[in-house]
């Protein structure tokens, strides 16, 4: 059974990508999985979003060289 969340008024694919996994740039990935919202900008609350597992390889994004 496929992990859900359940959006609250005002959420967006980054906030939300940021919340489950601590990183907006993944937001893509929950696109991804829930294609009949892609043109969805700012969310109402109540739509329930598919959440895939982790992407461990999107996860290890190298940092611009000065920050290392």
């Amino acid at each position: 059974m496929a992990e859900i969340y359940v959006t609250v008024q005002g959420d967006a694919w980054d906030a939300v990508a940021y919340r489950l996994w601590g990183n907006e740039r993944l937001f893509m990935e929950l696109i991804k999985a829930n294609p009949d919202y892609m043109d969805t900008v700012i969310f109402p609350a109540g739509v329930e979003l598919v959440i895939p597992s982790r992407p461990e390889d999107l996860v290890k994004m190298e940092l611009p060289p000065w920050r290392s």
